[in-house]
C-alpha cells in the first residue's frame, strides 16, 4: 500500500466464508497457530460480551445497548493490529476493540446503564471514551494525530516510538460533515490516522446504496489518500489490511481509509426493530458468512483446535458472562453532584455556582421529607 493512492483494489480476503485459506498479492502474510487461536478466542468472548449485554438490557438492567453481532472480525482484526503506543477513537459500538485494548467490559456497561459517562481512563489503554455524536470522533482522531506529528513520534524509524491513530465509524457516519472535514484535514497535513469504517450495510434504517453511488473506500481518492475495501467478516484480512495502514501512518505516509465490508446481524441498538427495513433473506445470506464459524472451520480442518479447546473456551465465556451479570447489577448509582466533577480539568466559577445551586435544590427535597 506504499506509494501513490490506489482505489483499484478489490475486496481483500484471506479466508473464505467456507474457511478456505486464500492468498492476496499485496496483503498476504503468515499466521502462527497461537495467533489464529487467539483471534478465535477474542471473537468468541467479544460475542459473549454482546449477547450478555443484550440480555441485560432485555431484563431492564441497561437502558440501551449498541449491538455488534456479526462485526466481531472487523473489530478484533483492527484491535489486534494496534501497537501499545497507538491511539483509538471509538464510536459507541467498539466493544471488541475495547476488549483488545484491555478495557474491562464491565466498564462499558456503566455507560449504557446510565451510571457514568465512561468509567475507564483513556490514558490507561490509549482507548478514548465512546462517542455518541455520530462522526465527531473522526475530527478528534485527526487532531490527535496532528499532535503526534508535532510530538515527533511519527516517521522516526523507531518501532517502539512511532505511533498512529485509528478513528472508528460506521457507514452512516461517512455521510456526516465531521467525517469529511476530518478527511480534508488529514490529507492536508498528512496526518498519521487510519479511518476505519465498518460498513454494516445499514445506517440505522437507510441502506448504503442510498448514501453513496460508489463503494465507500473509493471516496478516499477524492481526498488524495488510499482507500482499501476488506472482507470485514475475515479476521485475518482485516488484521493484515489494518496493520499495513497503521504502519503506513507510523512511517509518515499519511492517512488511509479502510472499509470493512460486513453486516450487523443485530439491531442498530436494542431499541430498534430491524425487521422494519431489512429482509430475512438478507440476514440468512450473511449468516453463511459468520466470522467465527469461518475461522473455526479453518482451525478444525487444519487440526489447530479440537472439542476440548472449544469446551474450555465456552467455560471462559460463561465466566465472563457471570462477571458481567453480577458486576452490572452491583454498579453503584452515581451521586447527583458528581456530574460537576469532570466538566473541566479545573472547576470554573460558573461551574462552582451551578454546583452550589443544584446542591441547594437537592437539600430542599431533604427538608420536605423531615
Amino acid at each position: 500500500m506504499a506509494g501513490s493512492p490506489s482505489g483499484a483494489l478489490g475486496l481483500v480476503q484471506l479466508l473464505t466464508p467456507e474457511g478456505e485459506r486464500v492468498h492476496h498479492a499485496e496483503f498476504d502474510r503468515d499466521f502462527g497457530a497461537e495467533e489464529l487461536r487467539g483471534f478465535y478466542r477474542d471473537m468468541v468472548l467479544t460475542r459473549r460480551i454482546d449477547t450478555e449485554a443484550t440480555a441485560l438490557q432485555r431484563h431492564g438492567e441497561l437502558g440501551i445497548w449498541a449491538q455488534l453481532l456479526g462485526q466481531e472480525a472487523a473489530q478484533i482484526g483492527a484491535g489486534r493490529a494496534l501497537r501499545p503506543q497507538d491511539y483509538v477513537f471509538p464510536t459507541y459500538r467498539e466493544h471488541g476493540v475495547a476488549y483488545c485494548r484491555g478495557v474491562d467490559p464491565l466498564n462499558l456497561l456503566g455507560l449504557f446503564r446510565g451510571v457514568d459517562h465512561g468509567a475507564w481512563n483513556p490514558k490507561d489503554n490509549n482507548f478514548g471514551l465512546y462517542t455518541i455524536v455520530i462522526g465527531a470522533q473522526a475530527l478528534h482522531a485527526t487532531g490527535y494525530a496532528m499532535g503526534m506529528q508535532r510530538d515527533g513520534v511519527v516517521g522516526t524509524g523507531d518501532p517502539d516510538r512511532d505511533a498512529a491513530v485509528v478513528a472508528h465509524f460506521g457507514d452512516g457516519a461517512s455521510s456526516q460533515g465531521d467525517v469529511n472535514e476530518a478527511f480534508i484535514f488529514a490529507a492536508s497535513y498528512n496526518a498519521p490516522v487510519v479511518f476505519f469504517c465498518q460498513n454494516n450495510q445499514w445506517a440505522i434504517s437507510e441502506p448504503i446504496e442510498r448514501q453513496s453511488r460508489i463503494p465507500l473506500y473509493q471516496r478516499a481518492l477524492g481526498f488524495g489518500f488510499p482507500g482499501v475495501r476488506v472482507d470485514g467478516n475475515d479476521v485475518l484480512a482485516t488484521y493484515a489490511v489494518t496493520q499495513a495502514a497503521l504502519q503506513r501512518a507510523r512511517d509518515g505516509q499519511g492517512p488511509t481509509l479502510v472499509e470493512a465490508y460486513t453486516y450487523r446481524m443485530g439491531a442498530h441498538t436494542t431499541t430498534d426493530d430491524p425487521t422494519r427495513y431489512r429482509l430475512s433473506d438478507d440476514l440468512e445470506h450473511w449468516k453463511l458468512k459468520d466470522p467465527i464459524a469461518r475461522l473455526e472451520a479453518y482451525l478444525r480442518r487444519n487440526g489447530l483446535v479440537d472439542d476440548d479447546f472449544v469446551a474450555e473456551l465456552k467455560v471462559e465465556a460463561d465466566e465472563l458472562g457471570h462477571h458481567l451479570r453480577e458486576g452490572c447489577k452491583a454498579l453503584p448509582d452515581p451521586q447527583p453532584l458528581s456530574m460537576f466533577d469532570h466538566v473541566y480539568t479545573e472547576e470554573t466559577e460558573e461551574i462552582a455556582a451551578q454546583r452550589e445551586g443544584y446542591a441547594r435544590y437537592l437539600e430542599s427535597f431533604e427538608g420536605s421529607r423531615s
